[in-house]
């Protein structure tokens, strides 16, 4: 694997893998400025000015900015995560140093137009109504609620509409400036890339920028409890988060192969028990998440409202058969699905440079595979156990319910089950 890393003085990194027999690259930046870096009268602001990044600098209009890629056939797009906001872009490779220019463009010379963020905050609304109409979408906002109630690590990404109508140009250059320093900035590029002379790209366009603090992150407290919203709809929607391992934890792995063999696929525990031999619902899977200092395994399920309790029941009752019962072909077949997805994943250059990033803010350092395939390899079934009774019994749990769901048990009910 040829990684390189080189850091500028101001602290600003840069991560780089050629993938030899490409003819294209994968470039962007990945900065440490996600939805939990808000405060309360921020939130939703990580957001708006990802999408207003797009909206015109001092020398393109947002028209140029989209031209001069597509004008060489490349793309170009960014996303907001609770713990990261990204700016990428994919093109051939000689318009790698075009596509930095313009990323660091976008990123240190937008003006904010007043109308421009009127236009786009109607464009914002539009989505925040759209993911309010959309159950099995909303749904997981709400348990993030109920798992992190009033911490930023709670919130919303896209923000509450109130807020999102009163943010100002001010607003938006504020948060660039408190989060936008060059030590919460990460240059990554995987495909047919040349480290040094992205380096050299990476000192001329960032190499300027003063290095400043960045405020601690409100640490992260999984409370749990349940919050439900009665609707008539065709499906009740259910989601149960239970509190898991931490990014950096011993037991991340463990808790991957765990949602792997509970929830991953069709020959999971929950799909074969409670989809293939019972029929109570059409999709249900189990996936662990996690963050810089918490995380949540989660399990969905979209049901009748006349089958959720049972549905509800049994998948408690799953979690303790697997806590007394996995078996190595289990914890087998799901480290097979983890690498064969973790390497699969990795065959195109935007996942790659994706990675690095990542890793890098993770490790400070980007493992090689086969150290992470190691990792995945060295979980042994009683490990896997040890977690799975942990989580049957003790982790923290979280429910939200959406739809006709009246005849769900509340989270008491579900907790003395839990117990019994």
């Amino acid at each position: 694997m040829s990684v390189e890393l080189s850091t500028l003085p101001n602290g600003f990194r840069i991560v780089s893998e050629h993938m030899p027999g490409l003819q294209s690259a994968s470039i962007g930046i990945w900065i440490a400025a996600g939805g939990r870096h808000e405060r309360p009268e921020q939130n939703g602001i990580a957001h708006f000015l990802e999408h207003m990044a797009f909206k015109g600098t001092r020398t393109r209009s947002a028209l140029q900015i989209a031209e001069v890629i597509e004008d060489v056939g490349g793309y170009i797009n960014a996303y907001t995560s609770r713990e990261v906001t990204a700016y990428y872009a994919r093109v051939l490779q000689n318009d790698v140093p075009l596509a930095l220019e313009v990323i660091a463009d976008i990123l240190r010379d937008s003006v904010f137009d007043p109308h421009e963020i009127e236009v786009e905050r109607g464009v914002i609304l539009s989505e925040i109504g759209q993911a309010l109409d959309t159950p099995d979408d909303v749904i997981f906002d709400w348990l993030q609620e109920r798992a992190y109630p009033e911490q930023p690590l709670g919130r919303t990404i896209l923000g509450p509409e109130e807020r999102v109508r009163a943010f100002t140009r001010e607003d938006l250059s504020g948060f660039v400036r408190e989060h936008y320093g060059p030590g919460q900035m990460i240059l990554s590029a995987a495909g047919a890339v040349d480290h040094a002379q992205i380096v050299q790209m990476a000192e001329k366009l960032f190499g300027d920028m003063a290095a400043h603090g960045q405020p601690d992150l409100v640490p992260a407290r999984f409370v749990g409890g349940e919050i439900r919203h009665e609707k008539k709809l065709e499906q009740a929607h259910v989601t149960i988060g239970f509190e898991s391992p931490d990014y950096r934890h011993k037991d991340a792995y463990a808790a991957q192969i765990y949602s792997a063999a509970l929830g991953g696929g069709m020959s999971s525990r929950l799909f074969q028990e409670i989809r293939e031999k019972r029929g109570l619902c059409y999709t249900i899977f189990a996936q662990a998440g996690a963050y810089t200092d918490s995380g949540m395994t989660t399990i969905y399920a979209g049901t009748t409202g006349k089958q959720i309790g049972e549905l509800c029941e049994l998948v408690l009752d799953e979690m303790k058969r697997a806590a007394d019962g996995i078996s190595e072909a289990e914890v087998n077949r799901a480290r097979a699905q983890m690498k064969a997805g973790m390497l699969m994943g990795l065959e195109g250059a935007s996942s790659r440079a994706e990675r690095l990033a990542r890793m890098i803010e993770i490790w400070g350092r980007v493992p090689d595979l086969d150290e992470i395939v190691q990792r995945i390899d060295s979980v042994t079934p009683e490990e896997i156990r040890a977690h799975a009774e942990h989580m049957a019994t003790r982790a923290p749990m979280a429910l939200a319910l959406y739809g006709p769901v009246a005849n769900a048990p509340d989270f008491a009910g579900l907790s003395a089950h839990r117990a019994a």
